[in-house]
């Protein structure tokens, strides 16, 4: 117990003779940087975590974007008869390209094909219209079904469609002709009908609606009902594909956006224009953080400038402390726990800043259909930005207190 009250007391006298010359101005300056550095970094990483849901319509540990390209239709290519298919080498050189995970080709049916659509379950009525068909891998398809196969025994054609469609079919067709409306779940029990003709044959065979992709703006069956139609109906002959699918890194990078001007192909739908908005958003992100980061830096380099101005005003009393018996590492402790109360400060209020400020503008994200993402990152962060921090605190003063202690002996 004695023991426990002489170190206190050792203790106390070590901090009242060591604190005269800590200027308090010095460490307010340091520890302001350093808040304004650390919350920089952490409300930047939050507030890419809680607008990403808003770009990435697919939930996956690493986000897959697509896209699907097409050569540029022109005049002159129409009037002379141009073709428009991507030969092996146009695929092989995308393929190539550092911003191309893989590559899928579509493939369509060249025969004669009519689709019948029958709602007499449901209206009365049944509608038919000429179609096409196109396949793709299955690895490209963002619809699962385990019916996604084709058995020429059991004759049966599994469809996916884009969404748009039955959009269109709901609120234009629907609306105009006096047809009842029809949900996602009532599609697949609708009966559909597809006939097709070629080579001598004019067959008729069911098919079946499995579902609606938000992907493909187009009408997909399975590669092997593409494969035994097209020998069966058409010519079997394997063509160039005119569209091809590309599993890309990101949709907005300069270099494939560049890339495609010059070999004129041309993008479905607004996704480069996505890509692009998402492209700037974490070339923004970064520049915050970075700047974020140079005034951590700043602060660590004023707080040990601070600390080695501190510790040469004390370099007499500090050799007269470690003559009388005291260890480095005592003297150094004293130090050390100034710079982790004021780091561990630090980092508390930045966490709290950065809430503060999410609870601000997540009310505008919540309008645009997001709740936003994990605070887990951010956190951790900020954790190991301190840590990293207070650990080159903690060394320099340490080789510094030895190399005093050096000099006294």
């Amino acid at each position: 117990m004695s023991k426990t009250n002489n170190d206190n007391s050792s203790k106390s006298l070590m901090w009242k003779l060591l604190r005269k010359h800590i200027s308090p101005s010095q460490l307010v300056g340091f520890s302001l940087a350093s808040l304004i550095g650390l919350t920089i970094v952490i409300l930047a990483v939050q507030f890419h975590q809680d607008v990403r849901p808003i770009f990435n319509d697919e939930e996956s540990f690493i986000k897959k974007d697509y896209l699907i390209i097409t050569r540029a239709v022109s005049t002159a290519g129409t009037l002379l008869g141009g073709s428009n298919e991507f030969t092996p080498d146009a695929i092989a050189d995308i393929e190539a390209q550092p911003w191309c995970r893989k590559v899928g080709k579509f493939s369509s049916n060249d025969y004669s094909l009519f689709a019948t659509l029958s709602v007499g379950g449901i209206g009365g009525r049944s509608m038919g219209t000429m179609l096409f068909f196109e396949s793709i891998p299955t690895e490209f398809i963002d619809v699962a079904d385990s019916d996604w196969k084709f058995d020429p025994a059991k004759p049966e054609v599994p469809v996916i469609m884009s969404r748009d469609y039955l959009s269109l079919y709901n609120f234009g067709f629907a609306a105009s002709q006096g047809l009842p409306q029809i949900s996602e779940g009532i599609v697949s029990k609708v009966p559909l009908q597809f006939t097709m003709r070629g080579n001598g044959y004019n067959e008729t065979l069911k098919g079946r609606i499995v579902g609606f992709s938000n992907r493909l703006n187009t009408i997909v069956v399975p590669q092997d009902f593409m494969k035994w139609s097209n020998e069966r109906y058409g010519s079997g002959i394997d063509r160039n594909p005119s569209r091809l699918i590309v599993e890309v890194n990101s949709p907005g990078d300069v270099k494939m956006q560049r890339y495609l001007d010059d070999h004129g192909y041309q993008v479905a739908g607004d996704k480069m224009q996505q890509g692009k908005a998402q492209y700037f958003l974490n070339l923004v992100v970064t520049i915050v953080i970075i700047i974020g980061i140079i005034i951590s830096l700043l602060s660590f380099f004023v707080l040990m400038l601070s600390i080695y101005l501190l510790l040469q005003k004390n370099t007499k009393k500090l050799q007269d402390l470690l003559l009388l018996g005291y260890s480095p590492s005592q003297v150094a402790k004293t130090y050390i726990n100034m710079v982790a109360a004021i780091n561990v400060a630090v980092l508390i209020l930045a966490v709290i800043i950065m809430l503060v400020a999410r609870s601000c503008y997540m009310p505008m994200l919540k309008a645009l259909g997001t709740s936003g993402g994990t605070i887990v990152i951010a956190l951790v962060v900020a954790v190991i930005i301190m840590a990293l921090i207070t650990t080159g605190n903690i060394i320099a003063i340490k080789r510094k207190i030895n190399s005093l202690w050096i000099q006294a002996s």
